[in-house]
């Protein structure tokens, strides 16, 4: 293997010890792994990082430009090679980041899909009435009621330990994007669904997760996706939902019934506002289309 991948193996290792989410490390690793690629045309060696470039950089991006990809995930794609260069220069392997003058793609502003309150209610009434034959309803059940009620990312309800239920006070202790912990009110619905599952739960030694597959070991985000397709195809529900629709809608229906935006952010464990804020846009779409339903002037 060449320098400049050793380098890059180096990184994502150090990146997913220091607490980067396992998605993250295995998108940066390939990202790293495409511009590896494009400095490193057939029958040749990649140059050193030392040797690569602002010029280099953008003519990565124009490439990435041509292919057409979406400014987003150019975005994320020049986020690894700055962050990759940053680690190289405190490593003392290079002197300066050449990614950091490169320009940032704007981002289209694209306001999360929401599910109503109604789609959701009706899903849930569903996998709570068993309509769907399967092996453990009591833990699907529990998913679903754990995504909506407590607005977790799918990283959170399966990192989710036994230790983390606080029953006598109705608290769950998540851990979100680097690792930070916060608390999150536990509702009485979500609440039910999970103790009925924990007394189905088979005793599992050495195994903490709450939420268990079929041979007792922590689902994956990627069962969780699975289980959501799954029911939102056999009871007829809208089939673009996934586990991150259930947090959008925690946050606008909360919005929506009065909630203070800035609790709402810490419910959510949203660094910055300005993440939270989306949801204020949403809202007001939502708000703007009754209004030019249901008034005679509109």
């Amino acid at each position: 293997m060449s320098e400049l991948g050793d380098q890059i193996d180096r990184y994502t290792q150090e990146l997913a010890r220091t607490g980067a989410s396992p998605h993250t490390v295995e998108n940066y690793a390939r990202d790293l792994r495409q511009f590896l690629d494009f400095v490193s045309p057939p029958e040749t060696e990649p140059p050193a990082a030392g040797a690569i470039d602002l010029l280099i950089v953008r003519e990565w991006m124009a490439r990435l430009y041509a292919q057409r990809l979406d400014p987003i995930s150019i975005r994320r794609k020049l986020a690894a090679l700055r962050s990759f260069f940053r680690y190289l220069v405190r490593e003392g392997v290079v002197p300066q980041n050449p990614a950091r003058l490169a320009r940032t793609p704007k981002a289209p502003k694209r306001l999360p899909d929401v599910p109503s309150a109604e789609t959701v209610n009706t899903l849930l009434d569903g996998v709570a009435a068993g309509k769907v034959e399967r092996p453990q309803p009591a833990r699907d059940r529990a998913i679903f009621e754990l995504l909506y009620g407590c607005g977790m990312r799918v990283s959170e309800l399966v990192g989710l330990n036994l230790e983390d239920i606080d029953r006598t006070e109705g608290w769950l202790r998540l851990r979100g994007k680097g690792k930070k912990e916060r608390q999150v009110p536990l509702p009485r619905q979500a609440a039910d669904a999970l103790e009925r599952y924990l007394g189905e739960r088979p005793v599992v030694r050495d195994e903490p997760a709450v939420i268990l597959n079929f041979r007792g070991k922590r689902l994956t985000p990627q069962g969780v996706r699975g289980i959501i397709r799954l029911y939102t195809t056999c009871l007829g529900s809208d089939p673009s939902l996934h586990p991150h629709s259930f947090r959008h809608a925690y946050a606008t229906h909360l919005l929506s019934a009065g909630a203070d935006l800035r609790a709402i952010q810490e419910l959510l464990g949203h660094a910055r506002l300005s993440t939270t804020q989306k949801y204020t846009q949403v809202s007001l779409t939502d708000l703007m289309a009754v209004y030019d339903k249901a008034h005679p002037k509109a």
